[in-house]
């Protein structure tokens, strides 16, 4: 004992001399364990140890595997109990990895053994010892061994860390110290990497990523991570300042002390001297524990333990280091009962003594937490409250951004969303000028957007609220809205997949106001409604969500909801209230923390906290004890009210209890009940926080109020009284004052009085307001807010040892700011509130904070560049293959010959896919156009800058002074690139900046430092630099001495070049020297219109070329030369290319025009780079011939010399370029004179004017010519490495965030590029947007916008704010291209059983006999004969003849095989005057023949009564405008029942009302053509529509039912309606608006209420009010006839053709229509196929949708689908390819409806048997399946392919799997040839088995079936062989396009 007790006090007491203080003498580590086995033998623990082979060798003796089967033994707390009384205080846990997890996989524990460690672990803590971790000490486990085979090393990391971030949180709680390996020789040998190297590499990039993930998520206060290091291991060390030589280093900032293992000889120390000197160095300044230390040969008596003790603890604790502890094992006994080997006294027992003889009266009075920090801080100078720390925050702290659901999601009504109380505070007017926050930021909506922002701004944590009344809104789970939980996933995803971490509050002030109803948070049954909800996201989010806070600042939900009633629910009750529901949300609170502790944290590892929100109190007189005190009740009565109960002691604060009964003693009511927590909710509620989350803004001074008054009052009741020092600056609201020293003392006081070192603090809100007026993007009160409150929270994390974990600035966007609505912003994005889109623009202190945020603070330096650089993804340098001479026309003429004959249908199919995982995304600008500073900072003129300085040069004077003032905004446009997630970004240097007489005699270092900068700046975010040497904007002194015509600039471009190499090479791997020198050569030189402004088209253009490509040969063998072996990269050029298609492409002379075109544009450049170092040849003849023919002595194209072109060949190592559009190109004879580049070519070019538009006149957008022209560059050079570098369109307006058709354009090009890319093997490498933001366009100065990011040039500040483009292209980057989306992924399965099959067709469209049989005039006879009314003055006259045609079409039917068939009555065929006077029969014999017909065919008739064809008599009184007609038509009606109902089961009463009110009534572009009351006859029509069906219905419904069977209704039609902005609010409600007043408008009053919809109603008379009309024009119905109409309908009749995109239009109020009620326009994507009708456009999607709509909108009614087809124009083609993709990909939506959504469709009907009159087209478009020759008298019929395959369908009632073989449906009957044959098809090919034309096989690829049309013959051949072809695509997902 005493000897043992020597060696102790001997460690204690040198202490003094070693520098040891007695902070160290109290935190000293004596560390034990773990047990050996025969120690486990002995305490019964053998089935808890590792089986000897599963054990390391260096453990063998060591290992703690207690866990294999029973718990934790008995004896072991006792024995734990031992060691600690004994004066151990810390104990070793060895982790087995691979017992932990047994896979190897994180998500697959062994349960068991996790559940037993934490017991052991528990049991270490109980008896006061402190466990320290070992992750991992011996081989790799065998699981992850073979993951890691052949894989890199990376691998082992990745797996390592995730099982270290496991082990942080299923352990963490318990553990304060770790140690990520231990015996590393074990380790390192049994990684399967071949070079010791690689497995010290892999094991030292695994241990510094788990202390960067554990101090970034997962230390506690003071917790601590090292490595194990041996003395005698030189693989790995510890690296500070010094290296040791052969080591793989450490970093010291990855470990947090030094852990050794130590051997000491006694016999030979030595050795040991000898090795640890050479440590010293590594070790200085670093803390050391001895994590193992052996001694031997020092005998076994204990006076030979304590020399070698004491010598180890002096040699190690010079040289400035300082040991922390040491392993006490060689002290113990494991054999003796006691443990101990020696009597060992007890450490502790030992400090205590020390500590109390040195301070024998130290016996501090106690003082109060804010006492002690008040007093910490009271005597600080000004000068040293407000010094500036220069230092950074720990490695792993948050930063974060926050908002509130209610804030800025919108959407309030939402797809189910409950009604939330601050929803009814805001329609009750109680809001700032009746401000809502109905669509507050549409963030509902703008998921993707607001990620857009984040991914710019770059935190690591996102704190939001979820929407209770959005989960459920009523409030409890009786009702799960689960479109709110998607929008909920969507965005934790997205946020994930960005590496933001989740903090998510479950409650944010919005309580659903159906439980506000109930009395809110004042009655105590919230609080199961409140968990129920929690348990419901804990369960839903929980996997990805690590953060919780259960209440975000509920002072705010008590003080001002229930005490001053500023806020919802509005109650003003400050004594009782207020304090009752603080008691219900804190005992909420704990419950649900409680739920997580118990159900939720051993599976999810998250943490629960709250956020609480408090102002620091200073006291207003600091020598007034009264004020002093005062402050400290402030905060009690803020904070403490809910920190206490959580984190104290589970009760309120001594204070707040002892003021409220003092003040109820002193007044004679009772002024504030604080109600009482029982002792059982004191220990439920304490404890209940794994953080303590402060949100703070400001601080107050506090007095003591002298005057007291017993008025209920938040001041009244504290005694406190609340002020501001006049000095504080101030903020937009009177509560805010800039005080940023507060936070600092609030910190330490929280510290202090609440989390100690156990409970982390999050900073989780902290922001300043600004007004919504004057300057509201250069924010810079914000930015000097933050500025200064985050270096307080620094100086608290640093010089207080504050334990802060993280920074949450408030807030993302400016929102919705309660009762104060949108006058304060506290965003760092600025948010448009009058502008519908909701655009987001940064404001200076986003930029700033993300500056803060990649610093981690303040470092007192910026780091210095970064060196060496990351790793790009960059094409490999290789030489580019030798190719010949261009031929004449070129071999690159098979492109045309391949695509200039596709159809539409194959050009235009949208193909979905990626791109390869390394292709380059990027987006590009240049110097000119962006950075502006013209002569800033030595800066020299350009020639554009003389040149735009001259007026009348430039659109509007515009020039590039400014420009984006990308010259001063290095952060903000690296903001954006980061926001886009680019992975190159593509500028151009400035010469005239770096050099600015353009030699390199004048070096403008200011210049060099900005783009230094910027290419930091993007090595560091990981984006490539792409840079440009010259982009046009040549230095003037250049220019001076003859620019491009002068030879001397080649030796000048390359010195400027060299430079650049020089300067910025080591990170830019990827040069192009010239932007587009076929602009600077004839547009500079030739038209003159861009500077220099020399006007020689004939000459200057060729000679500028000639020295373009000599001095672009002379840089790229300089970089060759001089850089390419050390810095690696590519070099090239980058050429402007127009695709040119030839005018005719069966001429071959357009053909070479087109080639020729693309010689004198492209090969000019090109063909020498990439061929022979020489012009192209038709180049050189066409030049020489037409300069002889100008009698010139020589060509006016230069001749390079042998040398020369040996030299110019080759120098590329890629192809760039840059592409916008297409022309039409034919051959011409051009004049000779003048001298011209342009009439050299011989060419004339054009556009087609149905391309779409641009804001740059010769822009279209073409897109099918980008695919062509990539073709075009692989087959012409060789198939090289090709790089979009610029593609774009422009827009003319000066705000186009919503620029619908940018996303068209690269939704389109993209696309194109895709397709070249998968099917064409086009070398694609990388593609680049024109432009990053909106710039200065050359000619058109501003005019045009090509940026992703609008640009705001008359601000000064140039603000950014991002497009919905920009968001596009965000995703398509994040997509890698264009993915199929899974709801378009092709079902395979087959419709209910009994399903209808029918086909449709209609009277006047098919019958012809327009006077037979004494047949009367309707009104489309009428209308037809009218002149201008219909194509080619068509009429319905003949027709398909369908009048004498019966036989021939029930043919047609049967061949079909559909079981039914949809024909319409002509009203005026069997009733000619329209009324029942007269009947004629023979008309009507017609219909019972055709019935008859059928059903001897099995097919059943459906029948309409009415298809548009109304007598022309019943016209001739009114028509349906008349009253009277509802009576006719029952009267029509009752005749058919009466006649063909007892074999007709099928009724139809109207077909399409819409069209005959709105086409016929409305516009008047159909029969009867009535357009001279628009804004009435509609709706008196519809009305009339309306009650006309209702009574047939109740006709059929009273009277023959009963007998005849049937069912009967109404058929409406309808378009789908997108949104043209998915994410916009405003489009969203037109698209609603659209559907509303078109399908609605019938619907509604028929299947729901027996009115119109209260859209139409509300839309419709605010405009008549408006209009000066005492009342709507929209006629109303009496309540019985509400009742009559209501409910008339069997089924849901349904006409769908395709979909539009709808956004909100505002019409003159003074207009009357029907269009201008509604209110709404349209558009179309062009990425959707076309059609023969303009207004048709395939959109397959829109069909399931609209399923979907009309079964929730009416209640799931039975559906069948009457009508939808798709036309087609121009030559017939019976190979109708596109038709069956229509139906194909139309009815598997219809499958989709009834499979996946459930929606109740019995049948569908295709439009239509054979081709017809198509009303006021006439015979133009064709919807038939059976062509009919309207040229041949007897009219035949022919099928088309179409026709078989619907058949086809039909026989397989949908669509069989392939996957299950053949199916017998698939085997048809071939078809009777038609009597007309198709045309004849081209050269066959085999394609899948099959004989097919080369389009046909390339049709098939795109169809998933194969075609061949050669009559019979083809058709037979694709019956039989689809089934071999559906067998070999089992997910035939989506069409698919083949290889050219």
């Amino acid at each position: 004992m005493e000897l043992i007790c020597r060696t102790v006090v001997f460690f204690l007491f040198v202490s003094p001399s070693l520098g040891i203080d007695r902070e160290f003498a109290q935190n000293f580590i004596a560390i034990a364990g773990p047990l050996p086995s025969k120690s486990v033998n002995r305490l019964h623990l053998q089935n808890q140890v590792l089986t000897r082979e599963d054990q390391s060798p260096a453990v063998a003796e060591a290992h703690d595997y207690l866990c294999q089967q029973d718990l934790v033994a008995l004896e072991l707390p006792h024995y734990f109990s031992q060691l600690r009384e004994n004066g151990v205080t810390h104990y070793k846990v060895f982790l087995p990895w691979g017992h932990v997890l047994p896979t190897g996989d994180a998500r697959k524990p062994d349960e068991a053994q996790v559940q037993c460690y934490q017991e052991l672990l528990k049991t270490l803590v109980a008896a006061d010892l402190r466990p320290v971790v070992v992750l991992h000490q011996q081989r790799v486990p065998g699981a992850v061994a073979a993951q890691l085979v052949g894989r890199k090393a990376k691998s082992f990391v990745d797996l390592f860390v995730e099982y270290a971030e496991f082990s942080f949180r299923a352990f963490g709680d318990l553990v304060d110290v770790w140690l990520t390996f231990s015996h590393l020789p074990e380790v390192l040998s049994s990684l399967p990497y071949h070079h010791p190297l690689y497995q010290a590499q892999a094991l030292a990039a695994a241990h510094e990523r788990a202390y960067t993930l554990y101090h970034g998520k997962y230390s506690p206060a003071g917790g601590k991570l090292s490595i194990a290091l041996g003395m005698d291991n030189d693989t790995i060390s510890v690296k500070t300042k010094l290296s040791v030589s052969s080591c793989h280093h450490i970093e010291d900032d990855s470990v947090d002390f030094l852990s050794l293992s130590l051997q000491y000889s006694c016999g030979n120390e030595t050795d040991f001297y000898k090795k640890l000197n050479e440590f010293q160095n590594v070790w200085k300044n670093i803390e050391i524990l001895i994590f193992s230390l052996k001694l031997l040969d020092c005998g076994s008596k204990e006076a030979n333990l304590v020399t070698p003790a004491a010598a180890i603890v002096t040699a190690i604790n010079k040289e400035e280091t300082r040991m922390i502890g040491y392993d006490v094992n060689e002290f113990l006994d494991f054999s003796s009962p006691h443990v101990l080997r020696y009597s060992f006294c007890p450490l502790n027992r030992l400090l205590k003594t020390n500590t109390l003889q040195e301070n024998p009266d130290a016996v501090p009075a106690p003082r109060s937490s804010y006492q002690t920090v008040w007093e910490m801080f009271a005597k600080q100078s000004e000068l040293e409250r407000d010094y500036f720390l220069q230092d950074v925050f720990p490695s792993g702290f948050l930063w974060g951004i926050s908002t509130g659901a209610f804030n800025i999601e919108g959407a309030w009504a939402e797809d189910g969303k409950g009604e939330s109380i601050w929803d009814h505070f805001g329609h009750a007017g109680h809001v700032h000028m009746n401000q809502t926050a109905d669509v507050a930021c549409d963030s509902y909506y703008k998921t993707s957007y607001d990620i857009y922002l984040l991914r710019g701004l770059n935190p690591q944590l996102y704190k939001f609220s979820l929407s209770w009344p959005r989960i459920f809104p009523t409030g409890t789970n009786e009702t799960i809205n689960f479109k709110g939980v998607a929008y909920y996933n969507q965005l934790i995803n997205q946020l994930l997949d960005l590496n933001i971490e989740p903090m998510v509050t479950l409650f944010h002030w919005d309580l659903p106001q159906a439980l506000q109803v109930l009395g809110g948070w004042q009655n105590d049954t919230i609080i199961d409604a409140f968990v129920n909800y929690a348990d419901f996201c804990f369960s839903t989010f929980g996997d990805r969500v690590k953060f919780w806070i259960t209440f975000h600042e509920p002072w705010v939900i008590s003080y001002a909801g229930y005490g001053t009633g500023e806020h919802p629910p509005g109650i003003t009750d400050p004594g009782v209230a207020s304090y009752k529901v603080a008691h219900t949300i804190l005992k909420a609170h704990a419950k649900v923390w409680h739920l997580y502790n118990d159900k939720y944290r051993s599976r999810q590892l998250g943490k629960v906290g709250l956020v609480l929100n408090s102002d620091w109190a200073e006291p207003k007189t600091p020598t007034n004890s009264e004020d002093v005190r005062a402050s400290e009740r402030y905060l009690q009565f803020m904070l403490g009210w809910f920190a206490h109960p959580i984190f104290v002691n589970g009760d309120y604060p001594d204070i707040l209890k002892a003021q409220i009964q003092e003040v109820n003693q002193q007044c004679s009511t009772t002024i504030a009940q604080l109600p009482l927590f029982t002792e059982e909710e004191k220990s439920w509620v304490k404890g209940t926080a794994d953080f303590f989350g402060l949100s703070h803004y400001t601080s107050h001074l506090v007095s003591a109020v002298t005057n007291r008054t017993c008025t209920p009052g938040y001041e009244s009741i504290g005694n406190f009284s609340l002020h501001v020092d006049p000095s504080w600056p101030r903020t937009a609201s009177a509560w805010v004052h800039v005080v940023p020293w507060g936070l600092r003392r609030l910190l330490k006081f929280v510290s202090q009085e609440y989390t100690g070192t156990k409970i982390p603090i999050y900073i989780a809100g902290n922001g300043v307001p600004t007004e919504d007026t004057g300057d509201l993007i250069n924010d810079t009160l914000r930015v000097d807010y933050f500025h200064q409150y985050i270096n307080e929270a620094l100086k608290a994390v640093k010089l207080d040892a504050v334990d802060v974990r993280s920074y949450v600035a408030r807030s993302l966007v400016d929102g919705f700011e309660g009762r104060l609505g949108y006058s304060l912003k506290f965003g760092l994005h600025h948010v448009n509130f009058e502008d519908s889109n909701r655009p987001r623009t940064p404001k200076s202190s986003a930029y700033f904070y993300s500056s803060v945020i990649e610093r981690n603070g303040f470092p007192s330096k910026v780091l210095d560049r970064f060196s060496p650089p990351v790793v790009f993804d960059l094409p490999v340098p290789s030489k580019l293959p030798d190719l010949p001479a261009s031929e004449v026309p070129s071999r690159a003429k098979v492109v045309w010959q391949k695509f200039s004959s596709q159809k539409a249908f194959e050009r235009d199919m949208y193909f979905y896919g990626t791109f390869p995982e390394d292709f380059s995304w990027g987006v590009s600008s240049s110097a000119y156009q962006i950075e502006g500073g013209w002569d800033a900072d030595g800066k020299g003129p350009s020639i554009w800058d003389n040149f735009t300085h001259v007026p009348g040069n430039i659109k509007n004077n515009d020039n590039g002074d400014t420009a984006c003032d990308s010259y001063n905004k290095v952060e903000q446009d690296i903001y954006l690139l980061r926001a886009l997630g680019v992975k190159n970004y593509h500028f151009s240097l400035s010469w005239s900046r770096i050099f600015p007489s353009g030699r390199n005699s004048s070096i403008n270092s200011h210049g060099v430092d900005y783009y230094n900068r910027l290419i930091d700046g993007l090595v560091a975010n990981n984006i490539t630099p792409i840079v440009t040497l010259y982009h046009w904007d040549l230095p003037q002194a250049l220019q001076d001495i003859g620019g491009w015509e002068s030879n001397t600039l080649i030796d000048l471009f390359d010195s400027f070049a060299d430079f650049c190499f020089q300067t910025f090479g080591d990170r830019v791997k990827f040069w192009i020297t010239f932007n587009e020198p076929q602009v600077i050569a004839w547009v500079g030189y030739g038209s003159g219109a861009f500077p220099p402004n020399v006007k020689d088209p004939g000459s200057a253009p060729y000679r500028v070329a000639h020295i373009l490509l000599k001095a672009h040969a002379r840089v790229y063998h300089t970089y060759d030369d001089k850089y390419r072996m050390s810095q690696g990269g590519v070099i090239a050029l980058c050429p402007n290319i127009d695709w040119v298609e030839p005018k005719t492409p069966s001429d071959p002379r357009d053909i070479e025009a087109a080639d020729r075109y693309l010689q004198f544009l492209v090969g000019w450049f090109m063909h020498p780079i990439l061929k022979n170092g020489d012009y192209p040849e038709v180049m050189k003849w066409k030049v020489g011939n037409r300069s002889e023919l100008q009698n010139l002595p020589s060509s006016r194209l230069p001749v390079f010399t042998a040398e020369e072109r040996e030299y110019i060949r080759g120098t590329a190592d890629v192809f760039c370029f840059n592409t916008y559009t297409s022309k039409i190109v034919t051959h011409a004879t051009t004049r000779l004179k003048p001298f011209s580049y342009e009439h050299d070519r011989e060419v004339l070019t054009k556009v087609d004017n149905s391309w779409p538009s641009s804001a740059i006149p010769e822009h279209r957008a073409v897109a099918w010519g980008l695919r062509r022209l990539l073709n075009w560059i692989k087959e012409e050079y060789g198939n090289p490495p090709i790089y979009i570098i610029k593609n774009g369109v422009g827009r003319k307006t000066k705000s186009d965030v919503d620029d619908n058709a940018r996303i068209f354009y690269y939704k389109t090009y993209i696309d194109e590029a895709l397709k070249a890319y998968k099917l064409d093997g086009v070398n694609l490498r990388g593609y680049n947007p024109w432009s990053l933001m909106d710039s200065f366009e050359w000619l058109n100065g501003y005019d045009p916008r090509f940026g992703l990011h609008q640009v705001d040039f008359d601000n000064p500040s140039r603000p950014r704010t991002p497009k919905r483009s920009a968001v596009y292209y965000a995703g398509v980057i994040r997509n890698n291209g264009i993915p199929l989306p899974r709801e378009d992924e092709f079902l395979y399965g087959e419709f209910p059983e009994n399903f209808w099959w029918s086909v449709a067709t209609a009277a006047y469209q098919i019958e012809g006999g327009w006077r037979a049989d004494g047949k009367g005039l309707s009104i489309w006879d009428k209308y037809a004969h009218t002149p201008l009314k219909i194509s080619n003055d068509a009429t319905g006259d003949v027709a398909c003849d369908s009048y004498h045609k019966i036989e021939e079409d029930v043919e047609m039917l049967k061949n079909l095989r559909v079981s039914h068939y949809r024909f319409s009555v002509s009203w005026s065929r069997v009733l000619p005057d329209g009324t029942t006077r007269y009947i004629n029969e023979v008309g009507l014999n017609y219909y019972e023949r055709l019935i008859d017909a059928l059903l001897a065919a099995n097919i059943k008739p459906q029948v309409t009564l009415y298809h548009w064809d109304l007598p022309q008599a019943l016209q001739n009184v009114g028509g349906w405008e008349n009253d009277t007609i509802v009576q006719r038509f029952k009267e029509y009606a009752e005749l058919l029942f009466q006649r063909l109902g007892d074999k007709v089961k099928f009724w139809i009463t109207l077909n399409e009302p819409y069209n005959t009110a709105y086409l016929g009534y409305g516009v008047g572009t159909a029969a009867p053509g009535v357009s001279v009351r628009p804004g009435r006859a509609p709706y008196a029509v519809g009305h009339n529509l309306i009650k006309a069906h209702a009574e047939a219905w109740h006709l059929y419904n009273e009277t023959y039912r009963a007998k005849q069977g049937g069912i009967i209704s109404i058929t409406i039609n309808s378009d789908w309606a997108e949104p043209r902005n998915p994410h916009s609010q405003e489009d969203i409600n037109a698209a609603r608006q659209y559907l509303q007043f078109l399908l609605g408008w019938f619907a509604h009053p028929i299947f729901k209420n027996g009115d119109y919809n209260e859209v139409m109603k509300k839309r419709i008379r605010e405009r008549s009010l408006a209009q000066g009309l005492s009342q709507s024009r929209l006629p109303e119905f009496t309540e019985s006839e509400k009742q009559r109409i209501k409910g008339t309908y069997d089924y849901f009749g349904l006409n769908h053709y395709t979909t539009v995109l709808t956004y909100n239009i505002n019409y003159p109020a003074g207009i009357l229509s029907y269009d201008s009620d509604r209110g709404v326009a349209s558009v179309t994507d062009r990425s959707w196929l076309n059609s023969g009708s303009f207004w048709l456009k395939v959109t397959p999607f829109g069909f399931r949708k609209i399923l979907r709509w009309i079964k929730e909108e009416y209640n799931n009614p039975p559906i069948y689908v009457t009508e939808n087809g798709v036309s087609e124009r121009g030559a017939v083609d019976f190979n109708d390819t596109w038709r069956m993709h229509y139906y194909r990909s139309y009815i598997n939506e219809a499958l989709k409806a009834v499979v996946l959504d459930g929606v109740d469709l019995r049948g569908y009907t295709a439009w239509t048997l054979m081709d017809n009159f198509e009303w006021a087209v006439g015979f133009d478009e064709r919807f038939g399946f059976y062509h009919v020759n309207f040229t041949a008298p007897d009219l035949p019929r022919c099928p088309k392919a179409s026709a078989r395959y619907y058949s086809q369908i039909i026989n397989c009632n949908g669509f069989p799997d392939p996957a299950t073989g053949p199916h017998p449906c698939l085997e048809l009957k071939p078809e009777v040839t038609p009597t007309e044959a198709p045309p004849g098809l081209a050269d066959s090919v085999r394609f899948l088995g099959l004989d097919l034309s080369s389009q046909s096989a390339e049709i098939a690829l795109y169809m998933l079936f194969a075609l061949s049309g050669v009559g019979a013959l083809g058709l037979a051949l694709f019956a039989y062989q689809y089934g071999k072809l559906s067998k070999r695509s089992h997910k035939g997902s989506h069409m698919q396009l083949s290889k050219m």
